[in-house]
């Protein structure tokens, strides 16, 4: 009963015409404050722990829609602002992934890596740097983060080798993979295996003989490596967090989805490029991008599969992946 009066109250401040909203048009202009709850505009705007406007607005419309579909009755949804930096240069990873749980007037600001896209040696360059990403696709094996709408769905822990915990002890590390389904641009999330999890990994890895170990290998052995966390590092698309805010976000959505917002999309992409090249202020032609980011950058470039994946599939036909080697045996 809360939850079906707390969405009739979103709903209600979100009208109609908000639930008709077209991420197309990325002008913050057509946007109005007073869409927003009183509680949750405290939270609105550009500086830290804050989220622009026009991005919570494109969230909450998705997340109405969804509800309205009867696709979602989870009280929170998330969002993400992938033109923020993601370092902010104090050897702490920046705040852009938001948590908003409108029901209990909660909102929860948290790190997350972007896309590190590829460099293709001698034919195109389409990488980003750790602290903010220029470019932006959708292609398949770009590595690249892709805005817009998605879902949250299953969930899938795989075993990614042991890691020491003392001089005498190894732990196994589990990592929980939690799947997106997109639409329109991001409609092919599944097929490039985008998802959210938690930014660590076994690193260095080498192959210890245990052959009572549950994960052995028909031989006996098991990967044995160092655990390496990199909150706020980039990753292969995926929107990745801290181990402690992965397990959280995770729970949350587990047999329960919702909806991920990630900002920005094509349209924002090119619109904010177009006026860059004509010498205009982003925000004076009514659009939005985190100023530091666009500094840095210069402009950002968004990338359509159509346009890559010809590209990415020629490269890899030219550049055949070199034999693998065996993994060594831990001393």
């Amino acid at each position: 009963m809360r939850l079906r009066t707390a969405l009739r109250s979103v709903a209600k401040s979100l009208g109609f015409c908000l639930l008709a909203f077209s991420a197309s048009t990325p002008s913050i202009a057509a946007q109005r404050q007073s869409d927003i709850p009183e509680w949750l505009s405290a939270y609105v705007g550009e500086g830290d722990g804050q989220i622009a406007q026009p991005i919570l607005q494109r969230a909450r419309a998705l997340y109405m829609r969804k509800v309205s579909e009867g696709k979602v009755r989870n009280p929170c949804y998330f969002v993400m602002d992938a033109t923020r930096p993601n370092d902010p240069g104090d050897g702490k990873s920046g705040g852009r992934f938001y948590i908003v749980c409108e029901a209990t007037q909660t909102f929860r600001v948290v790190s997350s890596g972007h896309g590190s896209g590829r460099d293709l040696k001698g034919v195109v360059d389409f990488g980003n740097g750790r602290m903010c990403a220029r470019n932006f696709g959708n292609a398949m094996d770009s590595n690249l983060t892709a805005g817009g709408s998605y879902m949250t769905e299953e969930t899938k822990t795989t075993f990614k080798g042991y890691y020491p915990i003392s001089q005498t002890k190894d732990a196994a590390y589990l990592r929980t993979f939690l799947q997106f389904d997109g639409e329109g641009e991001t409609a092919n999330a599944r097929q490039r295996a985008i998802g959210g999890h938690a930014a660590a990994k076994v690193a260095g890895i080498c192959m210890k003989k245990d052959p009572q170990s549950p994960y052995a290998n028909r031989d006996g052995y098991v990967p044995l490596g160092k655990l390496v966390e990199y909150a706020g590092g980039r990753s292969d698309g995926c929107t990745s967090w801290a181990a402690s805010d992965a397990s959280q976000i995770i729970s949350m959505v587990k047999d329960n989805p919702t909806t991920l917002y990630i900002y920005p999309e094509s349209a924002d992409i090119n619109a904010v490029a177009k006026a860059v090249a004509a010498g205009r202020s982003p925000s004076k032609a009514g659009l939005y991008w985190n100023d530091s980011c666009l500094k840095a950058i210069g402009a950002p470039k968004f990338w359509p599969k159509e346009t890559l994946e010809p590209i990415i599939a020629q490269y890899k036909q030219d550049h055949p992946a070199p034999p693998s080697r065996p993994i060594p045996i831990c001393q």
